[in-house]
């Protein structure tokens, strides 16, 4: 009987089952034996974490490591209440998961205890302020946020330099819908009145 397989996992870092298959024909029933060794921790079903370990014990992977094992590197941006409160638009919004954009999958994930809600929706890659201004327009509501008192403050912030009107204008013309377009366009002009 061949000696079990000891493969050289990455600490932090989150695998896919099939990934496994490098050190094994049988990739989930590997797997297994790593979970029962502390070796891997499941996330979810066929996605494992490499535990790494902190001062204080084990140290969860981070989002980005997730959303890389699960999405299998297509192209993703998290968006959200973090950034959009970050943009000082007077947003400040807390959503219970993350949000995230794809290329790939909608939906609610359970991923190592913690909630994403995934959204195929166009980015531009990488994103900038601007297109993260667009995008709080965008779900302006979800945010809690109205749209004028919006337009007023980012009038504000476009005045003193805060975000380039140019790049502001394009990521508006790129990814907003018309009435997003419309207030971006009211902002900008008011600002440079």
């Amino acid at each position: 009987m061949p000696a079990a397989v000891h493969p050289m996992l990455e600490p932090g870092r989150v695998y896919r089952t099939k990934e496994l298959a490098t050190w094994g024909v049988n990739a989930p029933r590997l797997a297994r034996r790593l979970v029962g060794e502390g070796v891997l921790i499941p996330l979810a079903h066929g996605l494992y974490a490499c535990p790494k370990r902190g001062r204080f014990g084990v140290v969860a992977p981070s989002d980005e490591a997730i959303m890389k094992a699960f999405l299998e590197g297509s192209p993703f941006v998290f968006t959200g209440p973090e950034r959009w409160n970050a943009l000082g638009l007077g947003a400040t919004a807390v959503f219970a998961s993350a949000l995230v954009y794809n290329t790939k999958r909608s939906g609610r994930f359970e991923l190592g205890g913690r909630t994403f809600e995934l959204r195929r929706v166009a980015f531009p890659q990488p994103p900038t302020p601007e297109w993260f201004v667009v995008d709080l327009f965008e779900n302006a509501v979800s945010a809690g946020v109205v749209p004028a008192a919006l337009t007023r403050a980012l009038a504000r912030l476009l005045k003193r330099g805060a975000f380039n009107a140019r790049r502001l204008g394009e990521m508006s013309e790129r990814f907003g819908r018309q009435s997003t377009r419309e207030w971006i366009r009211e902002a900008i002009r008011s600002a440079s009145a």
